[in-house]
């Protein structure tokens, strides 16, 4: 049973600070989970993630049903065990896979039935097969399967999935109930695209069923950042204030700073690796990708002050030699700094919160991050 304590809003600003405690741990929100979709997140060891601050890391049901198959995870007695991860874990659903990833997919019955992207083989899910395939990973946060859909969507299509996300939502809680273990919390998940008509129906259904935690789910699914800001803040504000808000997929640093903002307290994206895989490091003066000629001779850390193993033994000429050759280090390294980057960023959003300065802290993050002038000391260290 997982427990959320809200410790301070910031003065300034709807930022807020909270303790989630769980299981396997405890988490200090705002909060930055590394995407660990195959149960690993890509390039990097449990040991590393730890070693970099990580509190909890999100996994995807879609993808661990399919591969390596829920009875391998049943043997190792649960996901932490297999993937040697003793922190807590949140599982998606995969609800957005099955309808971005799957080669063909209809609605049928009370579920939907798809073909896999791997291999084409066909397989049906509900909200109550999807929440036994979390139950059995051990995750402690899951998530119900949901309707997402991309921008732009008419009005009818939002409804509608928004809809079906409301009622697969009363039926996992219902079957959550009756099987779930006490170890885990079922969050819900808003919907309603850019409507604020939609969110504000999904709003209502969804705080009438209590769940422990709330997502806001269908953004950052192609719509502009302005849409994205209004849709976050409209939500959130109407959010209990003692349930944590998940932001589902925000990860750019400005979107986590806005979302902070109007009180968020959990992110997950696959931004930190996937960029690190193409040599491309966030550092508080903006992005670099070492890659670049410009690199060749630059003998310091991807970014001056950061103490992540990376940047404490490796120099930016290195890295882009290692790129340059093929060197599977090269990509490690990068992705290793980024994921450093993403939780010292939110240990400096808490630590402004808890000193009443968010908005001094997110105007003086982001004037260096735009500008490229934060050139000696993270200013979110």
């Amino acid at each position: 049973m997982s427990e959320f304590i809200l410790t301070k809003t910031d003065s300034t600003a709807r930022a807020r600070r909270g303790r989630l405690a769980t299981a396997h741990g405890v988490v200090q929100t705002p909060v930055f989970m590394p995407v660990g979709t195959h149960a690993a997140v890509k390039t990097l060891s449990a040991r590393e993630l730890e070693e970099c601050g990580a509190e909890i890391i999100l996994s995807n049901a879609y993808h661990l049903y399919l591969r390596p198959g829920m009875e391998l995870i049943k043997k190792a007695k649960g996901l932490h065990r297999f993937m040697s991860w003793p922190k807590p874990i949140l599982t998606d659903s995969g609800g957005y896979q099955i309808f971005s990833l799957a080669l063909l997919r209809k609605f049928k019955g009370d579920g939907v039935e798809f073909q896999s992207h791997i291999d084409g083989s066909r397989h049906y899910l509900d909200p109550e097969s999807v929440v036994d395939i979390q139950t059995a990973l051990g995750s402690d946060i899951i998530m119900p399967l949901d309707d997402c859909i991309q921008y732009p969507a008419s009005f009818e299509m939002a409804k509608t999935a928004m809809e079906r996300t409301t009622d697969w939502a009363r039926r996992s809680q219902k079957y959550f109930n009756k099987i779930g273990s006490k170890e885990q919390e079922l969050f819900g998940i808003i919907q309603g695209s850019t409507y604020e008509d939609l969110r504000k129906e999904s709003l209502a259904q969804l705080l009438d069923l209590n769940f422990a935690g709330y997502a806001i789910g269908g953004l950052s699914v192609g719509e502009p950042a302005d849409l994205r800001y209004n849709m976050l803040s409209f939500t959130a504000e109407k959010l209990p204030a003692d349930k944590p808000r998940y932001a589902m997929g925000i990860g750019m640093p400005e979107d986590i700073l806005e979302a902070v903002g109007a009180g968020v307290d959990m992110f997950d994206c696959v931004i930190p690796t996937r960029y690190g895989r193409n040599g491309t490091a966030f550092t508080a003066a903006g992005k670099i990708v070492v890659r670049n000629a410009e690199y060749k001779d630059d003998e310091r850390p991807l970014e001056n002050g950061c103490g992540c193993y990376a940047c404490r033994s490796y120099s930016r000429s290195y890295i882009r030699h290692l790129f340059n050759t093929g060197e599977m280090l090269g990509l490690r390294l990068v992705s290793l700094h980024n994921i450093a980057f993403f939780i010292r960023l939110m240990h400096g959003i808490r630590q402004a919160i808890d000193q009443d300065r968010f908005l001094a802290f997110k105007e003086s993050f982001l004037s260096g991050y735009r500008s490229g002038e934060n050139t000696t000391q993270p200013t979110y260290a």
